[in-house]
């Protein structure tokens, strides 16, 4: 998860960890990219677009460029609602795309699917 907005970013750990996934969280665009960078790919990446020191716009790209990571699905969350950025970052490579504010419940379905993770 790259989220900057720390309430946001709570609310995301606390909703994500009590359904079963194991979160990664950076704070902005430069964490983000060194977590790209050293860990694992995961089984899911989920990025607001406007983040300090990197955008999202420029972490979907970094991801897509690294073969490792070139199949990880990225979910955009979003206060960015501009048809503009919807299709810059769908074009971009993500795989979908959520505008805040968003709700709990949709968002883990959207999760789901691209993770196929059993409902607990």
């Amino acid at each position: 998860v790259a989220e900057d907005d720390p309430i946001v970013a709570k609310l995301l750990n606390h909703t994500l960890a009590r359904r079963g996934f194991n979160v990664h969280h950076a704070s902005d665009g430069q964490q983000a990219s060194k977590l790209i960078e050293a860990m694992a790919p995961p089984r899911l990446a989920l990025l607001d677009l406007m983040l300090p020191y990197r955008s999202g716009f420029e972490l979907i790209a970094e991801i897509r460029a690294m073969p490792c990571w070139a199949e990880v699905p990225i979910i955009v969350l979003t206060s960015m609602s501009q048809e503009g950025s919807v299709v810059r970052a769908l074009e971009g490579g993500a795989n979908d795309y959520i505008v805040k504010p968003f709700r709990p419940d949709e968002l883990v379905a959207r999760v789901r699917r691209f993770t196929a993770v059993a409902v607990s």
